[in-house]
């Protein structure tokens, strides 16, 4: 925790359970200190897959609370019913639709054809989709990109996203 003393950024990575990822968070030791750096400084924070989905109120993928930072509930795919029958996880490239209110990740250089690898069976439903940078479609639209003051979060993975996941990592870091 000391070691995040200086840091100007923060990047919460995440592959697997939400449960699995908060228990370790919580065990850490380093949520009182991530916690003063976001909530009281605001440095920015950037979540990724499971690390976006810690950062909701909670998840029906188990029963912890999440850290509560961006208003919302990951929902399952399976639980809605135009989902039922598509195969999960959720694997492979998908393509963003970003929203018209929050736009930091998605300059001129963002084209029609750029793609990002998902690999997920959970998505975040933020509670104000005025916090919804980008939505992608798998058998429903669903939040692919929120923004909360200095927190954001990306349900799919940068570093399996080629050139399109460096752009966003480094439009994240020269934005915020």
């Amino acid at each position: 925790a000391k070691d995040l003393s200086d840091a100007k950024f923060l990047i919460l990575p995440g592959v697997g359970h939400f449960d699995e990822a908060i228990d370790r968070l919580n065990l850490s030791g380093m949520r009182p200190k991530l916690e003063e750096l976001v909530l009281g400084a605001k440095i920015p924070i950037l979540g990724i897959c499971v690390g976006m989905q810690i950062l909701a109120d909670g998840s029906d993928e188990g029963c912890l609370p999440g850290l509560g930072w961006v208003p919302g509930r990951v929902r399952a795919f399976e639980s809605q019913l135009q989902c039922k029958s598509l195969p999960m996880p959720h694997m492979g490239w998908n393509d963003l639709k970003p929203s018209m209110q929050k736009n930091i990740y998605f300059s001129n250089e963002f084209y029609a054809d750029a793609q990002f690898y998902f690999l997920h069976s959970y998505y975040f439903d933020a509670e104000d989709k005025k916090n919804v940078v980008a939505t992608s479609f798998y058998g429903l639209d669903f939040d692919a990109v929120v923004s909360y003051g200095n927190i954001y979060g990306a349900q799919f993975h940068l570093e399996k996203s080629h050139h399109w996941g460096e752009k966003f990592l480094k439009n994240f870091l020269e934005n915020c």
